[in-house]
């Protein structure tokens, strides 16, 4: 089951289960497109890989397998 974790790991974005701005690696890091884009020029800082839209959890969903809560934050921020 996809982590759907709630923040953007560099800037700590709220980026809540239905946001079309999250972006995720195949490890399930997530970022916000801003920094995805801007800052990290489309590669994952943790593992070097592809960062991509992450898909929207149907509404009815939600309910049955909810989004993670737990904040990732990256101390030192993200590179510019």
């Amino acid at each position: 089951m996809l982590d759907l974790r709630p923040n953007c790991e560099c800037c700590n974005k709220d980026l809540p289960p239905e946001s079309p701005e999250a972006l995720i690696c195949s490890f399930e890091c997530t970022f916000c497109r801003d920094c995805a884009q801007q800052r990290l020029h489309g590669t994952c800082p943790n593992c070097g890989g592809e960062l991509v839209r992450r898909p929207i959890r149907p509404a009815s969903k939600l309910a049955r397998y909810p989004a993670a809560t737990e904040r990732t934050l990256k101390p030192a921020g993200c590179p510019h």
